[in-house]
């Protein structure tokens, strides 16, 4: 991999001062975890992320998108080729009974942005860190809402690079998972479908389901958030708690005595030691309950 090439090649496409070479990704996740990405580059127009894309495909470089880092880790060894970053694309807007979001803003900036329209359905999403893109990927849920319940339709790149508008049907939205990994869909932007109501009331709900996230969750410490899905008839925190896990760890990482479905970056961990804690968590609750913990969150880069 000639890198000055790539430089050059990829100077032509993204504007000035929005390739950065070598990155530390642990700048952007919320482990504060992570080495370098070998180019990390952040397109303004949709026009740059499909030159982005189709350049990557004829140099064979490889390519690998990162939203804000809420629900990944990044392995020490960092990410080779050119990472995406879509956090220029927030914007924000509304047409009616809809709201119309880029897939780098927050999903918490779309919720708290449908409150001040008087626009309820994305109430659930008031305390997901994670971006707009990232929320569909995973289909995002919380507190008995998830993406899938309002979302419409959302503007996507496939891997050739091609710009295409796609109903919500066609990603196959289910339980934390959707086919965008599969497809290599690249979303850019999302659009709810929400419904007028009073903006007291949506508050209201709002405000306690930040204050039941901000009571049980511990916010004071690095994490990717909660670590694994939800077992068929379990719940994964509570098997964690039972299997007297809380507290426990290796190096800088362990599992969080606030909620024990966190594991919390508490003293300068490593990637590594991140995911050793994960790997000890799935063996002890799987040795002591005949359970399998999948894990929700995504871990990527080279050890």
């Amino acid at each position: 991999m000639n890198k000055q090439l790539i430089i050059k090649e990829l100077e032509k496409i993204v504007r000035e001062g929005h390739i950065l070479i070598n990155e530390p990704l642990k700048n952007h996740t919320y482990t504060m975890l992570g080495g370098e990405a070998d180019f990390f580059v952040m397109p303004t127009t949709v026009e740059e992320v499909q030159a982005v894309i189709r350049y990557a495909n004829q140099s064979a470089v490889p390519f690998t998108l990162l939203g804000n880092g809420s629900n990944v880790i990044v392995r020490d060894g960092g990410i080779r080729g050119i990472v995406m970053s879509l956090k220029q694309f927030k914007d924000i807007y509304s047409e009616g009974n809809k709201v119309i979001a880029g897939s780098g803003a927050r999903i918490i900036d779309a919720s708290r942005f449908a409150l001040d329209q008087s626009l309820s359905g994305l109430e659930f999403a008031c305390g997901i860190p994670g971006t707009v893109g990232g929320a569909l990927y995973m289909n995002a849920g919380a507190y008995g809402g998830e993406i899938k319940d309002c979302l419409e339709s959302a503007l996507i790149v496939d891997a050739a690079g091609d710009l295409y508008r796609l109903p919500a049907e066609s990603f196959d939205l289910s339980y934390r998972t959707s086919n965008i990994p599969t497809k290599n869909y690249i979303v850019l932007e999302a659009t709810f479908c929400l419904k007028q109501a009073n903006y007291d009331e949506i508050k209201a709900v709002m405000d306690d389901l930040t204050y039941k996230r901000e009571s049980k969750q511990p916010l004071e410490y690095p994490s990717c958030g909660s670590v694994f899905k939800r077992p068929p008839g379990y719940f994964a925190g509570k098997l964690i708690q039972d299997s007297e896990l809380q507290g426990k760890g290796i190096g800088g990482a362990e599992v969080s005595m606030k909620h024990a479905g966190f594991i919390v970056n508490k003293h300068n961990a490593t990637a590594t030691e991140y995911i050793a804690v994960i790997e000890m968590v799935q063996r002890e609750v799987k040795n002591k309950f005949g359970v399998e913990l999948e894990r929700e969150v995504r871990i990527l880069g080279e050890d």
